[in-house]
């Protein structure tokens, strides 16, 4: 599977980036967050909350596994199953996977089995204090669409 690799040099860059990708996800699209702790998966994820018109402060859902954010284009599901006891528990992520709005889920490995297989994994990784690797995989035909649009308006800008 081809990776697209993105650097981003400040926290407003990662904001940026992540607004992108939100013009281009749809209904029941799920995308993953992966990466170093305090890296900046919540700042991206505050990006496409951004981008999708979603005015309320989004944060990490650490406590609460799923916050779920309204009242922008689409519907964002914030999932955070680092602390997910049964990985093998129906917690009813297929709901959220197949709804009416985005999921991102941060610290997916831990519920590698029920995810869908159609998806875009997103690695955050530190390179030094302002610059992030951000490293996209996708999986369908779909993901692989806006990982090539999104690395095209990167490169144009």
């Amino acid at each position: 599977m081809e990776e697209y690799v993105f650097f981003t040099k400040s926290a407003e860059e990662t904001l940026k980036l992540a607004k992108k990708l939100s013009e281009m996800v749809e209904k029941s699209d799920v995308l993953t967050l992966e990466g170093d702790l305090g890296a900046g998966k919540t700042t991206f994820t505050k990006g496409l909350a951004s981008g999708l018109g979603i005015k309320k402060n989004v944060n990490s859902p650490t406590f609460t596994i799923i916050k779920e954010y309204k009242g922008g284009r689409l519907p964002l599901y914030h999932m955070d199953v680092y602390r997910v006891e049964d990985a093998d528990e129906d917690l009813g992520f297929d709901e959220y996977f197949h709804g009416d709005g985005i999921t991102v889920v941060e610290w997916a490995h831990l519920i590698e089995d029920q995810l869908p297989s159609d998806r875009l994994d997103i690695q955050i990784f530190y390179v030094d204090d302002s610059t992030r690797k951000i490293t996209m995989t996708p999986y369908g035909s779909h993901y692989i669409d806006i990982c090539k649009e999104l690395r095209n308006e990167s490169i144009s800008n």
